[in-house]
C-alpha cells in the first residue's frame, strides 16, 4: 500500500514489562460490569434512543444484573439530564444499583452534574481529562504539570461537592486517551487524584484505563494495564476499570487480556456498540466466561428477545456472525458439520454427558434462548444426510433408514440449489411427503382384502393404474408380501433385495405408524418410499408401492401394460369389502 511510511506506533511501552500475567489460562471469576450503552452507545448512535426507548434499555440492563450502569453525561445536553432525573423521580434505581455519570474535568460541568444527582442514594461520578501525548500538544497545549493539575482540580472539587451534598458518592478518574500516553505519566496522573480522594476498603476508588483509540497489539495494552495495577497507590482500595475500544478489532482481547493483567472491571456495551468501530462488546466477553465455565453472573438465556429489543430502540442491527448472538452462530449448512453435530448430540444423549462436547458448537444453544432445529442444522444445496436426517427426525420424528436419508438428502439439496435458497424445515418435511409418502402415481391403491388359509396369505388387491381399475391376485406368506408378489407379477418387476423398517410416528394412544422401503432393481438401483397409517401393515405396504411408483420407468412401463378390469369385478370385490 502507499503511504505505509506515514505511520509509526503510536504508543509507549511501560518502563518496565511484567508477561508474568500471560501464564494465566483465564479469568476466575466475573469482572464488576458496567453497560455505558445508555451514554457512549447512545451518542454513538445515527438517531438517539428517545426517553422512553432510554427506560426499555434501562430495565433491560437491571433485569439482567448489570449493577453500575452508567446513565448519561447529566451536563451536555437537557435529554440526559432529564433521562437521570426521570430515574430518580419514578424510583426506578434499585438499592442495588449504581448510576454512574460522566463529566469533563471542568468546574461549571462538575457543578451542574452534582445538581443532576439530587436524590440519587448510589453514584459513581466519573470526571475524566485527556493525558495523551498528541492531545497534550495539538488540542490543549499543555505541559505535564498543566494536564495533572486539571485532574487533581476536578478531583478535589468531586470530593468537596459530594461532602457538601451529604452524599456517599464514588468517584471514577480516567486519563482520557490513556492508550497514547506513557504509562508513567498516567501512572503519575492517576496516583495525584488518588492522593486527593483517599480510597478506603468501604470506599473504593475506580481508576478507569481507556483505549480512548486502540493503538497496539492486546499484549501490549495488558502490558500497560499490569504496570499500573503494580504501580498504583491504595491499590487494595482501588477498583481497576478497562474501557475498551475496537478500533482494531481487539476491543474483546484488550478486556480478556487485560482482566488477565489485573483490571477488576469492564465498561462495554451491548454488542459493542459505540462511536467509530464501538466498544467492548459485552455480551461477547460474558458468553466467552460462560463457555469455559465461569459464571459471568448475566443472564443471557433471553438473546433473542435481548436482541430484538436492542435493534428497536437503537436501530442498529445485530451482525448474523456476530458471536453468541447473530442470527448464523449456530448454523451449521456444510454436510460433514451436519453430520458431526447431529452425531455429536446423539452421543450426548445416549452418555448423558455432563458436560457440552458437541462437535462444532461450542455452547448449547438452547442456553442462550435458540432452538436446534430452527438455528443449528439449516438446509441448503450444501448440506448433507445428517442435516436432512437430523431436522425430520428432531421436529417431525422421522428416522429414515441411513441409506434413505442419504437418497433424500440428495433430492433435498437439487431443490435448494434449483431454487438458489435455504429450505426451511417445513419445506424440507413438505417434499418428503409429496415425493416420498404414499404417492398415488402411477398406481394408486384402493383396497385390499386377504384372507389366512394355513401358512399363506390369499385374496385380491384393487389398484387405479393408468386411469383404471385394476383387481390383481395375490398371494404370499403375509398380507405385505401377498401384495408386493401381485404387484411385481403384474408388471414384471423384479427385485433384487430389498430394506424395510418402520417404528411410531406419534406417542399417543391413536397413533400413526410409518414404514419405509428400500427396493434394489436388477440394475443395482435402490428406490425409496415412506407409507404413513394408523394401521401398520397399511403403512407398509402403501410405503411399497411408493416405493414401486419412484421407480426409473414406472410410469412407462404402467402405461405398456394398460390393465384393466371389468366394471362387474370391481363391483363384486367393492361389494366384498363394503366399499359402496
Amino acid at each position: 500500500m502507499k503511504n505505509v511510511e506515514h505511520y509509526k506506533k503510536g504508543y509507549y511501552m511501560p518502563p518496565v514489562v511484567d508477561m508474568s500475567w500471560a501464564q494465566k489460562e483465564c479469568t476466575d471469576k466475573a469482572p464488576t460490569w458496567c453497560s455505558v450503552d445508555l451514554r457512549d452507545g447512545n451518542q454513538a448512535l445515527i438517531i438517539p434512543m428517545s426517553l422512553d426507548e432510554k427506560i426499555e434499555f434501562y430495565k433491560t440492563l437491571v433485569h439482567m444484573g448489570f449493577k453500575e450502569i452508567e446513565v448519561g453525561f447529566p451536563a451536555a445536553s437537557e435529554t440526559e439530564y432529564e433521562f437521570l432525573r426521570t430515574l430518580v423521580e419514578q424510583d426506578l434505581i434499585p438499592d442495588d444499583v449504581t448510576v454512574q455519570v460522566l463529566t469533563q474535568a471542568r468546574e461549571h460541568i462538575i457543578r451542574r452534574t452534582f445538581k443532576a444527582l439530587e436524590g440519587v442514594k448510589n453514584a459513581i461520578v466519573h470526571v475524566y481529562n485527556s493525558t495523551s501525548v498528541a492531545q497534550r500538544q495539538q488540542v490543549f497545549h499543555k505541559s505535564r504539570a498543566e494536564i495533572k493539575k486539571i485532574a487533581v482540580d476536578g478531583a478535589r472539587l468531586l470530593r468537596d461537592l459530594t461532602i457538601e451534598a451529604g452524599a456517599n458518592y464514588r468517584f471514577e478518574y480516567s486519563p482520557e486517551s490513556f492508550t497514547g500516553t506513557e504509562p508513567e505519566f498516567a501512572l503519575e496522573v492517576c496516583n495525584a487524584v488518588l492522593d486527593v480522594w483517599q480510597p478506603t476498603r468501604d470506599r473504593k476508588a475506580i481508576i478507569n484505563l481507556p483505549s480512548t483509540v486502540q493503538m497496539s497489539m492486546s499484549h501490549i495494552y495488558a502490558s500497560q494495564i499490569a504496570f499500573l495495577s503494580q504501580h498504583l497507590k491504595y491499590r487494595e482500595n482501588v477498583v481497576l476499570s478497562l474501557h475498551p475500544h475496537n478500533d482494531r478489532g481487539c476491543g474483546v482481547a484488550d478486556a480478556e487480556m487485560g482482566l488477565l493483567a489485573g483490571a477488576d472491571r469492564i465498561e462495554g456495551t451491548l454488542f459493542g456498540n459505540g462511536e467509530r468501530t464501538g466498544n467492548a462488546d459485552i455480551v461477547t466477553i460474558g458468553m466467552n466466561m460462560f463457555a469455559l465455565g465461569i459464571d459471568p453472573e448475566l443472564d443471557f438465556s433471553h438473546m433473542p428477545e435481548l436482541i430484538d429489543m436492542y435493534e428497536r430502540v437503537t436501530r442498529m442491527e445485530v451482525h448474523p456472525r456476530q458471536p453468541y448472538a447473530g442470527k448464523l452462530v449456530f448454523a451449521a449448512f456444510s454436510g460433514s458439520h451436519q453430520d458431526a453435530i447431529a452425531k455429536g448430540m446423539k452421543f450426548r444423549e445416549e452418555r448423558d454427558e455432563a458436560y457440552w462436547t458437541v462437535p462444532y458448537l461450542y455452547i448449547d444453544p438452547h442456553d442462550v434462548g435458540r432452538r436446534y432445529e430452527a438455528d443449528v442444522i439449516r438446509i441448503n444445496s450444501q448440506s448433507g444426510k445428517g442435516g436432512v436426517g437430523f431436522i425430520m427426525e428432531q421436529k417431525y420424528d422421522v428416522n429414515m433408514p441411513k441409506k434413505m436419508r442419504e437418497d433424500f438428502s440428495y433430492f433435498v439439496k437439487e431443490v435448494s440449489d434449483h431454487k438458489h435458497q435455504e429450505l426451511k424445515p417445513a419445506e424440507i418435511y413438505q417434499i418428503f411427503s409429496q415425493y416420498y409418502v404414499n404417492t398415488k402415481d402411477p398406481i394408486r391403491l384402493e383396497n385390499f382384502s386377504l384372507q389366512k388359509r394355513a401358512d399363506r396369505w390369499l385374496g385380491q388387491i384393487l389398484l387405479q393404474a393408468n386411469g383404471e381399475e385394476v383387481i390383481l391376485q395375490g398371494q404370499g406368506n403375509g398380507q405385505l408380501n401377498a401384495v408386493s408378489n401381485a404387484i411385481c407379477k403384474a408388471y414384471g418387476i423384479t427385485i433384487t433385495n430389498l430394506v424395510y423398517s418402520e417404528h411410531d410416528l406419534d406417542r399417543d394412544s391413536g397413533s400413526r405408524g410409518i414404514a419405509y422401503f428400500g427396493l434394489t432393481d436388477t440394475n443395482g438401483k435402490t428406490t425409496w418410499g415412506a407409507g404413513i397409517d394408523t394401521d401398520t401393515i397399511t403403512a407398509s405396504i402403501m410405503a411399497f408401492v411408493t416405493a414401486i411408483n419412484r421407480m426409473e420407468g414406472m410410469t412407462e412401463r404402467v402405461r405398456f401394460r394398460a390393465l384393466k378390469s371389468s366394471p362387474a369385478e370391481v363391483g363384486q370385490f367393492r361389494a366384498s369389502v363394503g366399499q359402496h
